[in-house]
């Protein structure tokens, strides 16, 4: 990993943006536990290339025990099922579509470590337009969702740059509503940590996803360093899980067309059959773990429950 260096005191700078903040007040390397909606965390590999890829030792995940899972499941067919009642979203057999605004946070030490160019956050953008759409491979579904860049914020605070204090943070800063996409861009030992959507209305201050700033187009972390990081933690916001979630088991991730898989991939593994059950590894799937060349889709059962998703509770 990178050398971790103390941080320092320091002012906030906003580039775009009118509203100034004074420093935090405490010590400066005091720290704020995850909190437990961060739904999921993607570790880095190490200097040597690392055998978790973007999973760690204990998982990346917070967990979400069998019967957690089936309630959220109940929850979302509930209001699904009320709003359409109501006349609310799509029309049967229809997929929810939006364009996503996208606010993006850099955050900055002192010294101006972990900035990234306007060239590269266009570059991401771009990124998250292509894999949605499914242009990656003719096997990929288009969700209908597209992304545009609604805002850039520069900050110069080592804490914020280091993740610390990361509740506060993300309180003070986040822009627009549940259909708002804000990444924050960080220095951390994680490729990225996403929010689910089901719990944006208990804590919508810190909804969104953090990201290694070098995990961007042009960035120096081997092997993801093509802004796949960002899809795959927007796929976490939209409401999909790893295609590993729940092992080998008939309800995995809730999506059907995603083969169960027993653990993440690492690498990209042609002909990988980590479960009994039909289906070989789906190591291209946006949702795995596998190198950011290896990936290149989403699924059409993904894109459904992403649209589901959507409309129960970022609509």
């Amino acid at each position: 990993m990178r050398t971790v260096l103390r941080p320092r005191s320091a002012a906030l700078l906003f580039t775009g943006a009118a509203l100034a903040l004074s420093p935090l007040a405490g010590p400066a390397d005091a720290t704020l536990p995850v909190d437990r909606i961060d739904a999921a965390i993607c570790y880095t590999p190490d200097q040597h290339g690392g055998v978790a890829a973007k999973g760690g030792p204990g998982g990346d995940t917070r967990e979400v025990s069998a019967s957690e899972q089936r309630a959220i499941e109940a929850r979302t067919a509930a209001i699904l099922k009320a709003k359409r009642e109501r006349g609310i979203g799509v029309p049967k057999g229809a997929l929810a579509a939006a364009t996503v605004p996208v606010y993006v946070h850099v955050m900055r030490d002192a010294a101006g470590n972990g900035d990234v160019t306007d060239t590269q956050i266009s570059q991401q953008i771009a990124v998250l337009n292509n894999t949605f759409a499914g242009q990656e491979s003719s096997a990929a579904a288009n969700t209908g969702f597209s992304f545009t860049l609604a805002g850039t914020f520069r900050y110069n605070n080592n804490n914020w740059h280091k993740d610390k204090q990361s509740s506060t943070y993300r309180k003070r800063t986040r822009q627009g509503g549940a259909n708002a996409l804000n990444i924050w861009l960080v220095d951390f030992a994680y490729l990225g940590i996403a929010t689910f959507p089901w719990d944006y209305d208990r804590s919508p201050g810190i909804d969104g996803i953090r990201v290694h700033f070098d995990s961007l187009p042009g960035g120096s972390i081997a092997n993801y360093n093509l802004g796949e990081t960002a899809t795959h933690e927007a796929g976490h916001w939209f409401g999909l899980y790893h295609t590993f979630q729940g092992g080998c088991t008939t309800t995995n991730d809730e999506v059907g067309d995603t083969a169960a898989q027993s653990s993440p991939t690492s690498g990209c593994p042609e002909g990988r059959d980590s479960c009994p059950l039909p289906g070989l590894d789906p190591i291209h799937n946006y949702m795995d773990y596998s190198y950011d060349s290896c990936y290149n889709q989403f699924t059409p059962g993904q894109s459904t429950r992403i649209s589901n998703m959507w409309t129960a509770y970022r609509a």
